[in-house]
C-alpha cells in the first residue's frame, strides 16, 4: 500500500499524533531503519512536520511514519539533555511570536536575542509580545518603551498586552490567521493564559508562577500543535528558560543581527568577526551608540557559546 500524507500535531517522545490529509487522527511511530537527514537531534520528528505514513494496525488506528518531506524552516536549539545535540521546537512555521515579561518572571534581552537569531537563520519574521504591561510601574513602562523602540528599528513587530485590562487582546487574536505560528518563551510569561483568549474551546491548561523561583512552571511538556481555523496552526512550545543557539557558524552569527548584516560589508577584511579587527564598520557603530550595548553583549555571548549569560 502506497504511503499517505500526514501533519504531525503532537510529539510525546517516541509516539507521535499524526492527522491525515482527510482529517483522522493516529498514533505513530518512527519506521525501525530511518533514515535520518538534517540536524542531529534529540527528536528526529517535530510537531509541524509533514511525513508520509503507512498504516500498521487499523484497528488500534497505529502507523510508521516512513519519510519526512523536505521542511521549509525549522527552529532547533541546544539539548538540555544531551550534549552536542539539538532539539527540534517546531517545522515548517509562517511566523513565531515570543511572549516576553519585565518581572513575574524576567525574560533578559539576551534571551530574547537568542531566540530572534534562531529564527533569522531561516528568515522567519517574529513579533515580540510584552504581556502582563499591568504589572509594570512608569518607570518598567519605560523600560519596556525602550526595548520595543529598539526592536522595532530592527524589523520586529511588537505587541503590548495585558489580559485584566484588555490589553492588545483583539490585536493578539488577529494575528494567526491563515498562518502556521510558533508561539514562544519562558514558563510563566503568559501564555497559556493569551492562548485561551485566542481559542477557549481548546482549555490549554495554566499554572501559578513559581513564587520560589520566579521562573514559572512548566506547563507543557511537549510541543503540541492546535487548529485554530482553516489553514490557521498554532504551535505552542514548551516554556523554555534556556536557549542554546545551534548550527550557526561564528563566522556568519552578525549575519543574523540585522543591525550588523546592514554593515558587514563596510569592514576592512571580508572574514572580519567583529571582536577586535582594526576597522571594523560593526564596532564602529558600536562606539557611536548606533549598535545597542545589549545586542551587542548577545552577540558576544553568542559567539563565545556561553548560554549562561542570558
Amino acid at each position: 500500500m502506497e504511503g499517505s500524507k500526514g501533519l504531525i500535531m503532537r510529539s510525546t517522545g517516541s509516539w507521535y499524533e499524526i492527522r491525515s490529509e482527510s482529517g483522522k487522527v493516529f498514533k505513530g511511530r518512527l519506521k525501525g531503519k530511518f533514515k535520518l537527514k538534517g540536524p542531529k537531534t534529540s527528536n528526529p520528528v517535530t510537531v509541524g512536520d509533514r511525513v508520509i505514513y503507512a498504516v500498521e494496525d487499523e484497528a488500534n488506528e497505529t502507523v510508521v511514519i516512513e519519510e519526512i518531506i523536505p521542511r521549509t524552516n525549522y527552529i532547533i536549539r541546544k539539548s538540555v539533555h544531551k550534549t552536542g545535540q539539538g532539539q527540534l521546537m517546531a517545522a515548517n512555521v509562517d511566523q513565531a511570536i515570543f511572549v516576553m515579561t519585565l518581572k513575574s518572571p524576567k525574560t533578559s534581552l539576551g534571551f530574547l536575542d537568542r531566540f530572534l537569531v534562531t529564527a533569522e537563520a531561516f528568515r522567519i519574521p517574529v513579533t515580540i509580545v510584552f504581556n502582563k504591561m499591568d504589572l509594570l510601574n512608569e518607570q518598567e513602562e519605560d523600560q519596556i518603551f525602550e526595548y520595543a523602540a529598539l526592536y522595532q528599528e530592527l524589523g520586529y513587530g511588537i505587541l503590548f498586552t495585558s489580559i485584566p485590562r484588555s490589553q492588545g487582546v483583539d490585536e493578539f487574536k488577529a494575528m494567526f490567521a491563515g498562518k502556521v505560528s510558533l508561539l514562544a518563551g519562558h514558563s510563566g510569561v503568559g501564555k497559556s493564559s493569551l492562548l485561551n483568549l485566542v481559542s477557549p474551546h481548546l482549555n490549554i491548561k495554566v499554572k501559578e508562577i513559581s513564587d520560589f523561583a520566579q521562573k514559572g512552571v512548566h506547563t507543557t511538556t511537549y510541543s503540541t500543535m492546535w487548529e485554530l481555523g482553516p489553514e490557521t496552526y498554532l504551535i505552542d512550545s514548551p516554556g523554555i528558560n534556556e536557549l542554546g543557539v545551534m548550527e550557526i557558524e561564528k563566522e556568519e552569527l552578525s549575519h543574523y543581527f540585522p543591525e550588523m548584516r546592514a554593515l558587514i560589508g563596510e569592514c576592512k577584511f571580508n572574514n572580519c568577526l567583529h571582536i577586535s579587527e582594526p576597522s571594523c564598520a560593526v564596532l564602529k557603530a558600536f562606539e557611536a551608540g548606533d549598535i545597542a550595548h545589549s545586542r551587542y553583549l548577545s552577540y558576544l555571548s553568542i559567539f563565545e557559546n556561553n548560554d549562561n549569560r542570558r
